[in-house]
């Protein structure tokens, strides 16, 4: 345990360190991006993939992207997407795939007849293959990630060990936020989405990835933090990643946090024990403790402003009409292009370039769902079944997989407030049909087959 505890902290440290490197000489972050994908390719060549190690890697991956892009590591917006497709596919050539997973593989050539809608299009003002693989990077993320990962068998302790991988770039994420801006109360002068708070980059984006880090690491503290020393890493960990999630002002993935952690809860109780059920008011307690004192805090830093973003009201407490910052009228657009072309849609990446010639706005889908409907049509409504309604299937006989539903939270509410910008909502999607096991039966373990 102490040996565990001190590799632990030396990863923290390093990724803290990490952080402060790229603050203070931005050029190393696409010298970081590369070293990524360098170790991680040699870890997989070398175990030949022998215990999933490429889920590991794309799982510090997705947990790196956001940092990678508000430091200028990225090499290109989709650059996180492609590698991960590409650890993926390797994956599948050490270790294969599920002959179930032809249901992803459908959903790939769902996407076609929009792909070649797009294609006819003569309009030389319009860039076919950036609107194709701005649009199409997300959705073909998560076929091939699902592809590897659906049924595929790995143990609870091991599910959270890419957790871990996931989180270490995120606490490197948090630390940067703190240098870009160590004072919060000196830049937060509304209740809209702030740029200061997050680093100079997207604050849904920064939202999003440290909403998933608030997950991480509540999980740490509550199901692995075998001493008191643990407990209180993590739990610091989870403040101080909790407060920056919060005062980005975004709040999508904050409250996706939250609705994860409710239904992890809600699993946990469920399947306790008597005994087990008792021992859950001190973490409720302390859930709430927690969440009511960072939440304290984050009031007294904005000068109460927060309330008012969380309430829906501008800086002098005015209720605004509006409570999705103008994506309600981008939904009820793609509805609306739905309606007028059922069958095949407008074509993959089309909404955005007709919405720019009717109303002049060049503004992209936040909604992955109405987009895949006014792009893709009855096509979009097929793959948007297959998506929802798989991982369900598979739940059916995957009852320890405790972190399922908190997974496919993650994705359904994730691209309903900030699309598939960024490659995390694809690959925890695909978590969610990994066949989880919280400890392997005495039967399998002696088992040949």
């Amino acid at each position: 345990m102490k040996s565990v505890l001190l590799s632990y902290n030396y990863l923290l440290i390093l990724h803290a360190a990490i952080a402060l490197a790229l603050f203070a000489v931005p050029f190393l972050s696409k010298f970081y991006a590369l070293l990524i994908i360098i170790f991680g390719f040699i870890l997989v060549y070398r175990t030949k993939n022998k215990n999933n190690e490429v889920i590991l890697v794309s799982a510090y991956l997705i947990g790196a992207e956001v940092l990678l892009r508000m430091t200028g590591g990225n090499f290109n917006n989709e650059f996180v997407k492609f590698t991960v497709i590409f650890f993926m596919l390797l994956g599948m050539v050490y270790s294969n795939f599920s002959s179930n997973a032809f249901v992803y593989s459908f959903f790939l050539i769902l996407l076609i007849p929009g792909i070649l809608i797009t294609a006819t299009i003569v309009d030389v003002s319009v860039d076919i293959k950036k609107s194709v693989v701005f649009n199409l990077s997300g959705p073909v993320c998560l076929a091939i990630c699902s592809i590897y990962m659906l049924k595929r068998q790995i143990l609870f302790s091991d599910l959270q060990n890419v957790l871990v991988a996931m989180g270490l770039p995120i606490v490197s994420t948090t630390v940067y936020l703190f240098l870009y801006n160590p004072s919060v109360r000196d830049v937060v002068t509304g209740t809209q989405s702030n740029f200061e708070t997050s680093g100079g980059f997207g604050p849904n984006q920064v939202s999003t990835v440290l909403g998933l880090g608030i997950f991480i690491f509540f999980t740490q503290l509550v199901l692995f933090s075998k001493s008191k020393r643990m407990m209180i890493l993590n739990g610091a960990l989870l403040i101080f990643i909790m407060y920056r999630g919060i005062v980005t002002f975004s709040r999508g993935g904050v409250i996706t946090a939250v609705v994860m952690i409710v239904f992890l809860l809600f699993l946990l109780y469920s399947f306790s024990n008597a005994q087990g059920k008792k021992k859950f008011v001190f973490v409720f307690v302390l859930t709430g403790l927690i969440a009511a004192g960072v939440w304290g805090y984050s009031s007294l830093q904005t000068n109460g402003l927060i309330e008012k973003r969380y309430s829906n009201q501008d800086a002098r407490g005015r209720q605004k009409k509006d409570r999705l910052g103008g994506r309600e009228q981008i939904m009820n657009e793609e509805l609306k292009l739905f309606m007028d072309n059922p069958l095949l849609g407008v074509g993959a990446g089309m909404g955005k370039e007709i919405r720019k010639e009717t109303s002049g706005e060049e503004a992209a889908s936040h909604n992955e769902i109405t987009r895949m409907l006014s792009e893709h049509g009855l096509f979009g409504v097929f793959g948007l079944l297959i998506l929802l309604l798989t991982p369900f299937i598979i739940y059916l006989n995957n009852r320890q997989h405790l972190y399922f539903f908190s997974f496919f939270i993650f994705w359904l509410l994730t691209i309903n407030h900030a699309a598939m910008r960024t490659a995390a909502p694809a690959f925890v999607y695909a978590l969610s049909l990994l066949f989880v096991q919280v400890k392997i039966p005495e039967k399998a373990e002696n088992s040949v087959d």
